[in-house]
């Protein structure tokens, strides 16, 4: 009996293209439910009644929500390729940095990006720092995870996805190959894999819909 796996995405969420790139790399058939953000379907709200955003995965009617839980799901249910290294401790660490890359990377670099001035300048100082700690761990490494894409370098994806939108919008400049060598020559090399690069928003896309949300926060922040 054949499986049933759904993906309710949005063509831009980086959360949701994590799970779109460990089903590719897994080889995984699944079929894409997009989602409109101001317009949320039933059935989102039906299987992700807490959080009610994307992405969720539906697998065989049961839904699954927040895309690293997500991703071990896949991990955990299809063994091809495994995505999260066998060794408890090396494990235990890919867990760690993926939610320091959430609950640290992601907020600074968001609030460096819809800023301006002091702020701004605050933001981008606190995700350098962050960054760094990321760039230590590329050390003798090609990506995160070793030889090959792995869990880590999924949930750290959004960065070599987006760093050059944010930049190309802003003038960030957040990563750049003297600061930070191993971070900037991880982005070409996951960038360049097939299986990322054949997934890819478009690129004239993501800048028109970032530039439209940084002029939305930033409005936002000066009316407040």
């Amino acid at each position: 009996m054949a499986e049933e796996v759904k993906l309710f995405e949005t063509w831009s969420s980086p959360f949701a293209l994590r799970v779109v790139w460990a089903l590719h790399l897994k080889g995984i058939q699944y079929e894409s439910v997009l989602e409109d953000l101001s317009n949320k379907s039933d059935l989102l709200l039906q299987y992700n009644p807490v959080h009610k955003k994307v992405p969720v995965l539906l697998h065989n009617g049961r839904p699954i929500s927040e895309s690293l839980i997500i991703l071990e799901h896949i991990d955990e249910t299809w063994k091809q390729h495994p995505l999260l290294p066998q060794d408890p401790y090396a494990r235990a660490m890919a867990r760690f940095w993926a939610k320091f890359g959430d609950d640290k990377v992601v907020p600074s670099m968001w609030t460096a990006f819809i800023s301006e001035g002091k702020k701004q300048e605050a933001a981008l100082a606190d995700a350098t720092e962050h960054l760094q700690k990321l760039e230590e761990q590329l050390r003798g490494k090609k990506f995160f995870s070793g030889d090959n894409i792995g869990y880590l370098d999924i949930a750290l994806g959004w960065l070599a996805n987006l760093l050059g939108v944010f930049d190309e919008i802003s003038s960030l400049k957040a990563v750049d190959g003297e600061r930070f060598p191993l971070l900037s020559a991880w982005f070409k090399e996951f960038s360049d894999a097939p299986v990322i690069k054949d997934c890819r928003p478009p690129h004239d896309k993501l800048i028109s819909g970032f530039i439209a949300l940084c002029q939305y926060f930033r409005a936002k922040s000066s009316s407040t």
